[in-house]
């Protein structure tokens, strides 16, 4: 980050409910809205570009699914087959 003496200020207008969950966002990845823009800015110069992607792992919707399911056959309320071993798993796809 540039030296306090460097520093200024800078001003943009942005909608309120996207500025919250962008500040519980970068909150949660450990910093501040502020140091995000700083570290944005620092990057995008450095690479001439957009930089990087930055996100928490959220499941997809079909992860969530298997998950679910997973679940649900382990706690018996879906009928699944069950194999002693992997060898068993092939012989039964093959």
């Amino acid at each position: 980050m540039a030296n306090i003496s460097n520093a200024v200020n800078m001003s943009f207008r942005v909608d309120k409910n996207l500025k919250k969950q962008a500040d519980e966002l970068f909150e949660n990845l450990g910093m501040n809205t502020s140091a995000f823009l700083n570290m944005f800015l620092t990057q995008s110069v450095r690479q001439q570009g957009i930089p990087f992607t930055s996100s928490i792992n959220v499941p997809n919707k079909e992860l969530v699914k298997a998950l679910e399911e997973a679940s649900d056959i382990e706690k018996g309320k879906v009928k699944a087959k069950h194999y002693k071993n992997f060898d068993e798993v092939l012989k039964d796809i093959s």
